[in-house]
């Protein structure tokens, strides 16, 4: 499996601006490669019943799929993956307990990403990128910053955080491995559409 392609545009769910399930078929439906879930406080029954829905579309679409912060809820449904931030379980742990899954982790600064790295991790989520009201706590990274963990670590990134299809050529410039969006997609009007232009755009620089 070549992760750094299957990572080229990675969608996250975001329920605050659209149901999940509808979400991801749309999305997948205009080419999104990646989904990550990622609901915040709900009843983990809730998340694996919304999980395995996920899934099941995923499985049909032959897209990566990934489970935000929780490695139980990842496992009950089968996902591929989970995606860790700094204050979730160290990335050593996951892989101890769930050595087949790919193991994503959130860095806000260089350091951050060469400790991930060194830790396990199969890749990177980088930023936030440009400001964000999707994350209140984000911590900024920038594009200067995401040029430095570009250039220093080895494993793919994915750069998060604010993007747009009017800044993402910028990001893209910078020699990441793909994008990762909420609002610009699960927030548009039409899912579908927002994400076929998005992928578009990201072609023109990840073939």
């Amino acid at each position: 499996m070549n992760l750094r392609k299957r990572l080229k545009l990675y969608v996250i769910t975001d329920r605050r601006l659209r149901d999940e399930v509808e979400t991801v078929k749309e999305a997948l439906e205009g080419g999104a490669t990646s989904i990550q879930l990622r609901i915040k406080k709900a009843p983990t029954k809730e998340m694996v019943e919304v999980g395995k829905k996920i899934r099941k579309i995923t499985e049909e679409y032959g897209a990566l799929y990934f489970v935000n912060d929780r490695l139980d809820v990842a496992l009950a449904v089968n996902a591929d993956g989970v995606h860790v931030g700094q204050e979730d379980m160290p990335v050593e742990i996951v892989k101890e307990i769930a050595p087949n899954l790919i193991v994503g982790v959130s860095a806000s600064n260089l350091k951050e990403a060469i400790e991930a790295e060194k830790g396990g991790a199969d890749y990177i989520g980088a930023g936030s990128v440009f400001p964000t009201k999707t994350k209140e706590d984000a911590k900024y990274l920038g594009l200067d910053g995401l040029k430095a963990v570009v250039e220093n670590v080895s494993i793919p990134v994915v750069a998060i955080g604010g993007i747009n299809h009017e800044n993402v050529r910028e990001v893209l410039k910078l020699g990441v491995d793909g994008i990762a969006v909420i609002s610009a997609i699960v927030g548009a009007k039409d899912v579908r559409e927002a994400t076929k232009r998005m992928k578009e755009i990201i072609e023109e620089y990840i073939k």
